[in-house]
């Protein structure tokens, strides 16, 4: 194209690309995914923005950090599509994710906070006696673990739970108890004991297994309680940022729904 629409108030897919450093084929996706509203097109077929695709580019650009890509999608078309209830819609649920993420970011605070005090205490002793071991056919219950070690039911009265649930705990990954090469008995070390104490007080709060099992990867990952520290300052950092962003596509997104009119 020889001529520069520009002049006339019109904009080449060049110039909205070049403007957020995007290739044009990026934008000519935009178009086709409903982000951007349907373009003009020139007599001899050229495609052909105005402002207003400019400030849907913005906007969506604007909504992705806080939204997520798919959420901003669905939320640019539902607006393009005259659905701007809906799109509103989108953007609480993202609210109410970011409040869910906040507070079990507190909530696992909280279980850190109560549970290194205990691990402290423990760390280093051994269990006094073999009476609440869990009993295998045909083992000696008078053998006891290494130390450091306790078996599954002093582990399981100390957090008030019943055998069966560091079992099922077990299988989910979050617990993983060594087998006593003589006895069979499961002994849980020191790590174990953390990360049993750790999802305990993450089940208090009403998180699901599968939400709980990352974590405890990740703190075991970190090597313990304290590494884990700069991991939830990162934490905190991601949804602050996620926080603000959401405020800064929520303008956008209000800028362009103004130019809508």
């Amino acid at each position: 194209m020889g001529q520069n629409l520009q002049t006339d108030g019109r904009l080449r897919p060049v110039d909205l690309a070049r403007g957020h450093g995007l290739s044009t084929q990026a934008v000519r996706n935009y178009e086709e995914a409903g982000i951007l509203p349907a373009a003009a097109r020139t007599p001899h077929g050229y495609r052909t923005y105005t402002s207003l695709h400019a400030g849907a580019l913005r906007a969506f650009l604007a909504l992705v950090p806080g939204h997520g890509h798919q959420t901003a999608t669905s939320i640019m078309r539902t607006v393009n599509e005259g659905r701007v209830d809906e799109a509103f819609h989108l953007i609480d649920e993202s609210h109410v994710q970011l409040l869910d993420d906040r507070r079990t970011l507190q909530a696992v605070e909280s279980a850190l906070r109560d549970l290194e005090p205990r691990v402290a205490a423990e760390r280093g002793t051994a269990p006094e006696s073999g009476a609440d071991r869990e009993v295998v056919s045909g083992s000696d219950p008078a053998a006891l673990p290494g130390q450091g070690g306790t078996f599954i039911g002093p582990l399981a009265e100390s957090l008030g739970i019943r055998p069966a649930t560091l079992r099922k705990w077990e299988r989910a990954g979050l617990v993983r108890p060594r087998r006593d090469p003589q006895t069979g008995y499961r002994v849980y070390d020191e790590a174990d004991v953390r990360d049993a104490r750790l999802a305990h007080q993450l089940r208090r709060g009403g998180y699901l297994l599968e939400h709980i099992a990352p974590l405890i990867t990740q703190v075991r990952a970190a090597g313990g309680l304290e590494p884990l520290e700069a991991a939830l300052s990162d934490w905190h950092d991601r949804l602050s940022a996620r926080g603000r962003a959401m405020l800064t596509g929520a303008a956008e997104l209000e800028a362009y729904l103004r130019e809508c009119g």
